[in-house]
């Protein structure tokens, strides 16, 4: 059925009539145009939903004027969309969400569980912990330790990204990368002491699984220098996730087939993620990554660091993970920059 402002105001007053958890919550503010928009969510400062309905019958669900975090075309969707959102303002966890969706509709919770926006249904648990793969890095990473930059590197066509190539092109020391330099090597050679005083001049590298991984914190000048070189590994995606602990910032940003897909929201704060919450666009590219985190959310109720959960979600989805056991033994591939450029 199409959506009109009259279809979704019918379709909303006879879903509260229907089910008791819905009986006191009211339609979020419509606007049926951007300056409406605009002011409803002035008055929500930014947190509440409002709606937006589109002249070709599109309902734009926003938390706050620029932050769009849904649009459908279809009553059912809408309706669905809406008692998440009520429900979940209600409280409690993931769990307790679709427990209480399976109350008012059972094909609620099941959409709630798998986290999409169709009848996919959720995958199967891990069935593993956690925080062996790619989110143990997590607590950590959030004070930039061990680095301020977790960026991670595939190839199309089974091809593999030269571990060491990369690190040599983004400045690491030639010499101590041919030496297949590790951690426990430097502070044997410089010291413990000067080697944290020296910490930000370093990378670590090496494969995990699919991708291989560079972190660092600062990028010394004269970074693919040599564009050819850099083009002939081969890269098709690419995932950096940084850590600015100061600023309180930390950013997800994915690119494919040298396009970032991020539905037009830009760099992406993790910020932004809320546990039971989808942290993106319903539907939209990284819906593949909603699916992932609800799966983590519900799974591991016992992880309580969102960041782990998150974390956990990326490995899940696009298969990142590091070596826990090669950074604490300190046998993880480092290097300095060369030349100490940084």
């Amino acid at each position: 059925m199409e959506i009109t402002e009259e279809t979704l105001r019918r379709a909303w007053r006879e879903a509260t009539a229907r089910h008791e958890l819905l009986g006191r919550v009211a339609l979020p503010p419509l606007a049926l145009s951007r300056d409406e928009l605009a002011e409803c969510a002035e008055h929500a400062n930014g947190d509440g939903l409002c709606l937006l309905l589109g002249d070709d019958g599109t309902l734009h669900g926003h938390h706050g004027e620029y932050r769009e975090v849904f649009a459908t075309r279809r009553l059912d969707q809408a309706q669905y969309l809406l008692a998440e959102e009520a429900v979940r303002r209600l409280g409690g966890g993931p769990a307790a969400i679709a427990a209480a969706l399976d109350r008012i509709d059972p094909a609620w919770g099941r959409l709630y569980r798998g986290g999409g926006l169709d009848e996919t249904g959720p995958t199967e648990p891990c069935g593993r912990d956690p925080l062996e793969g790619l989110a143990w890095v997590a607590p950590a990473w959030r004070d930039q330790d061990p680095y301020t930059t977790l960026a991670f590197f595939r190839a199309a066509g089974g091809r593999t990204v030269d571990a060491e190539r990369l690190a040599v092109l983004h400045g690491a020391d030639p010499a101590q990368v041919a030496a297949e330099t590790t951690l426990r090597d430097l502070e044997s050679v410089e010291g413990g002491r000067a080697h944290a005083a020296r910490a930000w001049e370093s990378c670590s590298y090496g494969q995990a699984g699919d991708w291989t991984f560079l972190l660092y914190h600062d990028r010394p000048s004269g970074s693919f220098a040599d564009k050819d070189a850099y083009a002939a590994l081969g890269i098709s995606e690419s995932v950096r996730l940084t850590a600015t602990a100061a600023k309180a910032i930390y950013t997800f940003d994915y690119t494919r087939d040298g396009r970032r897909v991020d539905d037009g929201w830009g760099v992406l704060e993790l910020i932004w993620y809320e546990p039971g919450r989808a942290p993106y666009l319903r539907g939209g590219e990284l819906d593949f990554l909603n699916r992932a985190v609800r799966r983590a959310e519900l799974d591991h109720p016992e992880v309580s660091n969102g960041f782990a959960l998150y974390f956990h979600a990326l490995e899940e989805s696009l298969g990142l993970r590091l070596p826990r056991r090669d950074f604490a033994a300190q046998e993880g591939r480092t290097a300095y920059w060369a030349d100490g450029r940084h």
